[in-house]
């Protein structure tokens, strides 16, 4: 892979904004990506990071602010900064009607690698798809962690400084998405920075970072234990109980509680003091008829952050538009 020593960051994002008519899909955005860093995108549907990506990538022109990706400004010169980076989208890009190794000599091509290495970073991207040996099989009749694999190949054939990956897993099964966040973690470690968007939370914990973003806007920034800790600004209950749908509301209603939500078959809850809260919830289940609740403290998970960053981000937004 491409190696720079120098410390710039591999990416610059300063007040980026994308606007589509009155609609703005990016408002304000800033954060730097480090050499060899994976930063992970995070944000329900409709957020704004696939348009951020696309922006990153030179497909899309932003509006204001400014982006610099490879040491490149991308509203400058962004058929240049398409010639160093990779780009996989989460519909796969590849040729079904062509064969494993047709689809890497077409991107080869693409992407500009001269003859005296086609060879060997095809061989290179056989080997890491696990592949070799089926070069001929058509793609069409791939598994999908296969043509994943295989997709991830196509997209680092040129050896990028910096890869984009828009939700690359999607529609993958567990035991194939662990195997993919194995070779990134073996990009990165060679140099390559890494920026990725899901929706999985468990991929969220294989980032280095994690950018949070909301209708647009960067909700949260930080490493996944940071964002876990800092974000819920407070402590965790799980309440396990009969009738969730009625003890979501009797919760909500318990000095101490801050927010409620199911997750699963329980309800995790926000709250000041967990000793102190969770006694008077299950206190009051039992005076309104359910009785044998169990609460008890535990740490927040992705999910946990998730959710609550999110309602927080809306609720200020409603209180602004008041």
């Amino acid at each position: 892979m491409n190696s720079n020593s120098s410390s710039a960051p591999a990416i610059v994002v300063d007040n980026l904004c994308k606007r589509f008519g009155s609609f703005n899909a990016l408002d304000s955005v800033s954060f730097d990506v480090a050499r060899g860093e994976i930063m992970g995108f995070l944000g329900p549907n409709g957020a704004g990071k696939s348009t951020l990506i696309r922006v990153l990538c030179g497909l899309l022109r932003p509006t204001s602010g400014r982006a610099v990706v490879a040491g490149i400004d991308i509203a400058l010169d962004p058929e240049a900064v398409r010639r160093r980076i990779g780009y996989m989208s989460q519909k796969f890009s590849l040729y079904s009607d062509l064969s494993v190794l047709e689809n890497l000599q077409f991107f080869g091509g693409i992407y500009g690698v001269t003859p005296n290495l086609i060879a060997e970073r095809i061989h290179f991207a056989l080997d890491m798809a696990g592949l070799l040996g089926r070069e001929d099989a058509l793609v069409s009749t791939l598994a999908g962690g296969w043509k994943q694999r295989l997709a991830l190949g196509c997209a680092i054939l040129h050896q990028p400084a910096v890869l984009f990956l828009d939700e690359p897993t999607s529609g993958v099964d567990p035991s194939s998405r662990r195997r993919f966040w194995n070779l990134i973690h073996s990009l990165s470690a060679e140099g390559v920075s890494v920026l990725v968007s899901t929706h999985y939370m468990d991929e969220a914990e294989y980032c280095m970072r994690i950018a949070m973003i909301e209708r647009g806007r960067l909700i949260a920034l930080g490493t996944p234990s940071e964002l876990k800790q800092q974000s819920i600004g407070g402590e965790l209950i799980e309440l396990e109980c009969d009738n969730i749908g009625s003890a979501i509301e009797l919760v909500a209603q318990v000095a101490g509680v801050r927010d409620v939500a199911v997750f699963g078959n329980t309800l995790h809850i926000l709250v000041d003091d967990a000793q102190e809260t969770g006694v008077a919830v299950c206190h009051s289940l039992a005076e309104h008829g359910l009785p044998g609740a169990q609460a008890r403290p535990i740490l927040p998970t992705m999910e946990d952050m998730f959710v609550h960053l999110v309602r927080a981000a809306r609720s200020q937004q409603a209180q602004v538009l008041k």
